[in-house]
């Protein structure tokens, strides 16, 4: 795939299966939100086929496409409008559309809509302006959003950005239970860390300079040696795999950079 004649991703051979849960981990610039753009029908490719849920880009209606498609990215929340209440934006989800004023949402689907956001612990918010909302609250209004879409396909990009530690943790732990349930569409989650990874995911993708450094299973696919290449570093993978552990992962460098101070005196002269 080329972007003003530059090329960002370059033998991309990729395939999304009916319960796959599959992470997308790589430097900026590695190419993952071109791939996104490709998955969730937001452009065409330069060269090669790209087949989403059926349907081959550049053959199909892509207007139609993106309706089977839910997104939670930090573009879409900065497309929809500060002064929509949560449960307006919520109420989108099932059109796919930013705004409800050229296709409002009947009384039965605001009802579900308001469930949902009850559910998520965020019924006392429902009619409160989604500018207003710290960044996990819209977090979770757009995983309400996505549930009423009743999406074939669920991207989420880096949801986790700009999220604090309890609100980053609440986000794994929703995603982790959506995994593990098998009516849940297909799955692709892109981010940087490997922290962010929810239990239950099945299969990492890992991309550097637009091509692929492992893809597969996550067991065989997400090692330190992957990993490693992935972000030109020198890593250390760890997972909490053992008894009553909770599948998580955790990665760091071989040996930590060395702290820099300010210069300090030479010793004395005997």
């Amino acid at each position: 795939m080329l972007r003003d004649g530059v090329t960002v991703l370059d033998g991309i051979t990729w395939t999304v299966d009916a319960g796959d849960r599959w992470v997308v981990l790589g430097p900026n610039g590695s190419g993952k939100t071109s791939l996104l753009q490709l998955v969730t029908a937001a452009a065409h490719p330069s060269s090669g086929i790209v087949d989403v849920l059926g349907q081959r880009l550049g053959r199909t209606d892509v207007r139609t496409l993106r309706q089977r498609i839910a997104v939670a990215s930090g573009a879409v929340t900065r497309s929809l409008h500060p002064s929509l209440t949560a449960l307006e934006v919520a109420s989108t989800g099932r059109t796919a559309a930013l705004a409800p004023w050229w296709d409002p949402p009947d009384a039965a689907l605001l009802a579900e809509a308001a469930a949902l956001l009850d559910a998520a612990g965020l019924g006392a918010a429902a009619h409160r302006r989604f500018g207003v909302l710290s960044d996990g609250e819209r977090q979770r209004v757009l995983l309400a959003r996505m549930r009423l879409a009743r999406a074939e396909l669920w991207v989420f990009d880096e949801p986790a950005a700009g999220l604090d530690l309890g609100a980053r943790e609440g986000l794994v732990a929703d995603l982790a239970q959506l995994a593990a349930d098998p009516a849940t569409p297909p799955i692709v989650f892109v981010t940087h860390h490997v922290e962010e990874i929810p239990p239950s995911f099945t299969h990492a993708l890992l991309l550097r300079e637009g091509r692929i450094v492992a893809s597969g299973p996550l067991a065989t696919a997400l090692t330190a040696g992957a990993l490693s290449r992935c972000f030109d570093l020198d890593l250390i993978l760890d997972v909490d795999a053992g008894v009553g552990g909770s599948g998580r992962f955790t990665a760091r460098t071989r040996q930590a950079r060395r702290k820099v101070g300010p210069p300090t005196d030479p010793p004395h002269p005997p």
